[in-house]
């Protein structure tokens, strides 16, 4: 078993927002498959400001599973969970997940074999030979190749799907990337509703500038009925954070982001953190 004072060789990050119905299926299975592991391992569940019972569940489970540790965050929306939740993450290597699990957990062998390699961010890939979209709908999968080409343009040249949510990074450099973001760090302001958002382009755009080896690794996706994915609301919000990360590098505010921060794992041996 983990305790928050060992280092893990795998975390697993889950954001979660009013997820009780599909997060205890979720957790089953990723808790299962760690368990069939010969390393040691840790999942956070990174409750972003749930107003259902997603919250509790997750702290009953902590006496059942000592590898599993809740972090409690006002409602600021994804990117701000997932930040949170990567920044808590002591594991070697860090892996971010959907709530939904779109992705099956045991794609990260996948992942796992290019960071063990020696590349930097291994991120999964709903394109590409071997990817696998299943059930989802025409109209969803033209969105996503439009978006891919606006982000392509403004923002990250060469990556054909930054928006899938199964991303894995050695701990070091996940640290570095999202100590360094500007739209959902510190100050991220407070959201209603589900908040998809695209965190991820302004963290592969910073990964870029940084110079780290990026795989771009072909996974199975499945669609899920209970999207929280507002196709006109959060297409703007998406579009709005691409071009905020290229209004922000031409103002040069990822300029001079070396000073080294605290992570919240660092102040608190707590394992269920409040930082509401």
């Amino acid at each position: 078993m983990t305790s928050i004072e060992s280092s893990p060789y795998l975390s697993v990050v889950i954001p979660a927002y009013n997820e009780e119905r599909r997060l205890p299926a979720t957790l089953r299975r990723v808790l299962d498959y760690l368990a069939q592991q010969p390393y040691a391992s840790e999942v956070i569940v990174a409750d972003d400001g749930s107003s259902d019972g997603t919250a509790a569940y997750v702290d009953r489970q902590l006496d059942v599973h000592r590898n599993l540790f809740l972090l409690r965050l006002d409602h600021r929306g994804k990117g701000y969970a997932v930040r949170s939740g990567a920044l808590m993450a002591r594991g070697e290597y860090i892996l971010l997940c959907d709530a939904d699990l779109a992705v099956p957990i045991e794609e990260w062998e996948r992942l796992r074999r290019y960071l063990e390699s020696g590349y930097d961010v291994a991120i999964g890939s709903r394109e590409g030979l071997g990817a696998r979209r299943i059930g989802e709908p025409w109209y969803r999968h033209i969105m996503g190749r439009i978006f891919n080409t606006i982000v392509r343009l403004v923002a990250v040249g060469g990556i054909q799907d930054t928006q899938c949510g199964f991303k894995a990074l050695r701990r070091a450099v996940a640290h570095d990337l999202f100590r360094r973001v500007r739209i959902y760090g510190d100050d991220a302001p407070q959201v209603e509703g589900a908040a998809v958002t695209a965190y991820d382009v302004e963290l592969l755009y910073l990964a870029v500038r940084r110079g780290y080896r990026i795989a771009e690794v072909p996974v199975v996706w499945q669609y899920g009925e209970e999207t929280k994915v507002n196709p006109l609301r959060d297409s703007w919000r998406n579009l709005r954070d691409v071009l905020k990360v290229r209004w922000y590098a031409l103002r040069g505010r990822y300029a001079g982001l070396n000073a080294p921060l605290a992570t919240m794992a660092e102040e608190s041996a707590r394992r269920t953190i409040d930082i509401r």
